[in-house]
């Protein structure tokens, strides 16, 4: 029935946003109106920013509700490349089929790097 997936995230800065997708963790900026939109895709998933968050963007990064997943081949090697890039991760967890290194973008919102073992 799903083809793949899409997130729309509002964001206050949108010229950041795209400087951390793009610049720091490597996605593919596929669309961009500037000042307006900006799409950047990884195999499966399309991630939205809109600009301006408007009266949202004092919730900006405040939900923990919801998170965006990268799947990595090897964690180990993506959280070194992403350290040596300027992320900080707030901890990795083991679980038993999964390995997860959570981080954050510059506002906050949160993501996290998955290896299935």
């Amino acid at each position: 029935m799903f083809k793949s997936g899409h997130v729309s995230v509002m964001v206050a800065d949108l010229k950041q946003a795209v400087r951390f997708y793009v610049e720091t963790l490597g996605l593919k900026l596929t669309h961009q109106v500037e000042g307006h939109l900006a799409v950047v895709e990884v195999p499966g998933l399309t991630i939205s920013f809109i600009y301006p968050a408007g009266e949202q963007s004092s919730e900006q990064g405040k939900s923990q509700n919801m998170s965006i997943g990268l799947e990595v081949q090897d964690l180990d090697s993506a959280v070194e490349l992403l350290k040596s890039r300027g992320v900080q991760f707030q901890h990795i967890t083991e679980e038993k089929a999964t390995r997860l290194a959570h981080f954050s973008d510059p506002e906050g919102n949160p993501l996290y790097l998955i290896e299935l073992k």
